[in-house]
């Protein structure tokens, strides 16, 4: 009777150590539970709000279904003919520059024809980025035809085929011109004690990123380097190291000068013509620069205080130079851009080479800032400069035509006149530092006026059908009627003809009358909403309108 009865199991309890893990591992299951369970918690109104807003999106779309498709209005995308980085321009008319009818345009048309050739030996141009593009390919074409040997009919020429604009530097009336020149110096073909300066031709080591090493021609701006190695590339020797030695040796010498001093000037010009001892001429001109910012040395004697910024020239600067060697050294040295040079095959009579690649016109040819302008667009530029003498304010009035760049010709308004090679053009260029009104010649093509007639108006607006089809709202009639009966006041009723006499009369305690009130014109009602059908149930519809009050 006593006992445990081996009918059943029997029941131990179990002691020991085993109880703290697993005590452990369900509370670690309680907790990632309540975990999942808060987060769901927290994202089920999120997730409730996006399904609605989803269901309303698509009720609004279904409502929009039965409404005819919009006609896109066909504008074409006309751009703004003239973007010129950092400029203002005006329009102006051709009786509102000074001195235009006085010029002599024949020589701005020959030399405007001798770009056009360039222009139209470019087969197969580039997408132009710059302002004018391609536009000039047109007025060349029409130059080419022609065969003009008279100055009115030149002027009349540019009339027909440009539109004036005056440009400038953002915030600024004027421009600025500098003048530069072609040296004529003395040289050798070989190394002597007298000569000893070399001329350098392009290293084969210099290297341009996006140009071919044998690329005819390199960009004045950017940077340029040297290989080290077979993979390295680091920035190209500056002026004090090429000047120490640095690439001498190669056979890179074109031919060999007196001084460091005629070399600089050459560099600044970007071409010379350098005298041989058995008289023959060498034409060198501009073919690359080392990579370095150009730094003016008459900026710099001006921040030094050595020569007065009211007295600058060339000449100056030369003077300067001669009477001190060593100050000379270490100003060539502040300009750290050093330019490489090509023979080119010229005779004495040709002038100098541009940019552009084609001969340049003395007093009629400008360098302007590549980045910003077309080669072969004309600027008529006007103002005083010193070319009498340096005190001297010589009208000049002249159309100019855009053939040739430098490193310092920067910004829309800036140009470099080349005036010239030998001593007397040097002396006169060097005096040119002043501002001027820069008027550029824009081809009619991209004529912004002319442009906006192409631009195609749009349908008009359907109102005076929609008011056909609604009935109006007279306000007079309605301000007429009483608003609780609809039968007319009192006072608004006709006269008795019995009482007339009596109604003429004023009536003691009216009031006085009031201005007649301004009356709306007939404004047609608007289009009824359309009945929209959910495309499911009516409790949708309920929902999606609670949606809204609830907005």
């Amino acid at each position: 009777m006593f006992g445990h009865s081996p009918a059943t199991r029997h029941h131990a309890i179990r002691t020991g150590s085993w109880l703290a893990p697993e005590a452990l591992t369900s509370s670690r299951r309680r907790t990632a539970a309540l975990c999942v369970i808060a987060i769901a918690l927290m994202l089920a109104p999120l997730a409730a709000m996006a399904a609605r807003k989803a269901h309303t999106l698509a009720t609004l779309r279904s409502a929009r279904s039965h409404l005819p498709t919009v006609r896109p209005i066909p504008y074409p995308r006309l751009e703004w003919p003239l973007e010129i980085s950092g400029s203002q321009y005006a329009p102006l008319a051709w009786t509102d520059i000074a001195g235009w009818r006085e010029d002599d345009h024949l020589l701005a048309y020959k030399a405007f024809r001798t770009s056009c050739g360039s222009i139209a030996a470019q087969r197969n141009p580039p997408a132009e980025s710059k302002a004018l593009g391609t536009s000039l390919r047109e007025p060349c074409r029409a130059a080419k035809a022609l065969d003009i040997s008279d100055g009115v009919k030149a002027r009349a020429f540019f009339e027909a085929h440009f539109l004036p604009l005056q440009i400038s530097r953002l915030g600024e009336d004027a421009g600025f011109v500098t003048g530069y020149y072609e040296p004529i110096i003395e040289g050798s073909r070989t190394q002597t004690d007298v000569y000893n300066i070399p001329v350098y031709r392009r290293p084969s080591n210099l290297f341009v990123r996006g140009f071919r090493q044998d690329a005819p021609s390199l960009p004045n701006k950017g940077q340029v380097f040297r290989k080290i190695g077979r993979r390295k590339l680091v920035p190209y020797y500056d002026r004090a190291e090429i000047e120490d030695g640095a690439i001498a040796g190669r056979g890179l010498e074109i031919c060999w000068l007196k001084s460091q001093t005629d070399l600089l000037f050459t560099q600044i010009q970007g071409s010379a013509r350098v005298r041989l001892e058995d008289g023959s001429t060498v034409r060198i001109n501009y073919d690359a620069y080392n990579g370095y910012s150009y730094t003016a040395v008459g900026r710099v004697l001006i921040d030094r205080g050595i020569i007065p910024k009211e007295q600058m020239s060339m000449q100056k600067i030369r003077e300067w130079m001669d009477q001190n060697p060593d100050g000379a050294k270490e100003l060539r040295r502040q300009n750290r851009s050093y330019v490489f040079f090509r023979e080119v095959d010229l005779s004495d009579k040709d002038e100098a080479v541009g940019a552009q690649g084609v001969p340049l016109t003395p007093g009629r040819s400008i360098a302007v800032d590549k980045s910003l302008h077309v080669y072969g667009t004309p600027f008529f530029i006007e103002g005083e400069l010193p070319i009498e003498s340096e005190q001297s304010k010589t009208p000049f009035r002249r159309l100019m035509v855009a053939q040739d760049t430098g490193s310092a010709i920067t910004g829309p308004a800036r140009a470099d006149i080349y005036y010239g090679a030998g001593a007397d053009a040097g002396r006169v260029s060097g005096r040119f530092r002043h501002n001027m009104r820069f008027v550029m010649l824009v081809p009619k093509s991209l004529d912004p006026v002319d442009r906006g007639r192409k631009m195609p108006l749009p349908d008009p607006r359907p109102s005076a059908k929609i008011a056909r089809l609604f009935s109006q709202v007279d306000p007079l009639k309605d301000q007429q009627k009483d608003p609780k009966n609809g039968v007319k006041p009192p006072d608004a009723a006709v006269p008795n003809p019995k009482n007339a006499a009596s109604a003429t009369e004023p009536a003691k305690n009216a009031t006085p009358p009031q201005p007649p009130q301004a009356v709306a014109g007939k404004v047609p009602l608007p289009e009824a909403r359309p009945n929209v059908e959910p495309s499911r149930g009516g409790h949708h519809r309920r929902r999606v309108n609670y949606y809204r009050r609830s907005r």
